[in-house]
């Protein structure tokens, strides 16, 4: 199984996550992503930061979609990190929520569609191809091409997707997968549905490295779950599948109280509704409780174990206990 470590925008500024990422590469992550959400802090500025001050870890954003941003500029950025990181760059297209993209009036119902698309354009533009596209989504003309020659023409793409449809389009044309394994016992749910993808056109599943993002709160003693972790569950909780909710025996339904606080503005009230049963979303306590888990992760199909959310009380401390254990 490889390692990979997620740096979302609670953990704090652009510099902290940069000192949290350098420290990672030190604890021999092989892997950082961070989460490219509408309205935070622009994940391509993180990765060109990240890359400056790295040298071995590889570099992903997450969520990268081509509804907010044209696969023309999506192709341009993941090749230049490549060149600034020294051909380190990996790509996480697609989208984890179909929400944040209509908060802009944007209709994304389309992502399946889209997502195909996007990724034949941007593997096309890394081969130096002129891209005369005609889709049902992206129609380009002959002069679309780069201008400039890429460090590799072809960067992985890891398809970040949810839903059984979605995901199985990750196994059929991914490089990887970007699943959400929130609860981390939904992996049962998840892999089956990208494995199907990948089976429908004849392709070894395990040429597709699924990248199970797990909210992670690890400490070495069993502390309390962080704020953070309870920021997260109030506000992503409910936009999570039904099906992989299940798992763990709750469902949409446990959320809509919490959606409604968070609709209303009532941020401190939606976390303070979390239950203690919530708290099942993430991996939480200490190495020797996690560990196994992730052991068990490994056996049901997840190749890369993606450790995100609070990290843990002491983010550093868990990134070094991480590295140690």
């Amino acid at each position: 199984m490889k390692f990979g470590i997620r740096f979302i925008d609670y953990l704090g500024s652009i510099r902290e996550r940069i000192e949290l990422t350098v420290l990672a590469e030190q604890a021999g992550f092989e892997y950082v992503w961070y989460p490219h959400d509408t309205f935070m802090h622009n994940t391509w500025v993180l990765t060109s930061a990240a890359a400056a001050q790295t040298s071995t870890i590889k570099i992903g954003s997450v969520g990268t979609n081509p509804f907010t941003t044209n696969p023309a500029e999506i192709a341009t950025y993941i090749a230049s990190l490549d060149e600034l990181s020294n051909g380190r760059a990996v790509l996480g297209l697609g989208l984890h929520t179909h929400k944040m993209v209509e908060w802009i009036g944007t209709d994304a119902s389309n992502s399946i569609r889209a997502t195909r698309e996007a990724t034949e354009i941007i593997r096309a533009l890394l081969k130096g191809e002129v891209v005369d596209y005609q889709g049902s989504q992206f129609q380009w003309t002959d002069q679309c091409y780069l201008r400039f020659k890429p460090v590799r023409d072809e960067i992985p793409i890891y398809i970040c997707a949810f839903g059984a449809e979605y995901l199985a389009l990750s196994g059929e044309i991914g490089d990887g997968s970007l699943p959400m394994i929130t609860p981390p016992e939904s992996a049962s749910y998840m892999v089956p549905a990208i494995t199907k993808g990948a089976n429908a056109i004849g392709r070894d599943p395990l040429e597709v490295d699924i990248s199970g993002c797990a909210w992670l709160s690890l400490s070495a003693d069993q502390s309390a779950p962080t704020d953070i972790l309870r920021q997260m569950i109030a506000y992503f909780g409910w936009g999570l599948a039904a099906e992989a909710l299940k798992t763990v025996g709750l469902s949409p339904d446990d959320f809509a109280p919490i959606k409604a606080l968070i609709d209303a503005g009532k941020y401190q009230q939606a976390q303070d509704s979390v239950t203690e049963e919530m708290y099942r979303l993430a991996l939480a306590g200490t190495p020797r409780q996690i560990i196994p888990r992730i052991e068990q992760l490994a056996a049901q199909g997840i190749t890369q174990i993606n450790l995100g959310g609070p990290i843990g009380p002491d983010p550093k401390e868990a990134i070094r206990l991480m590295g140690e254990q």
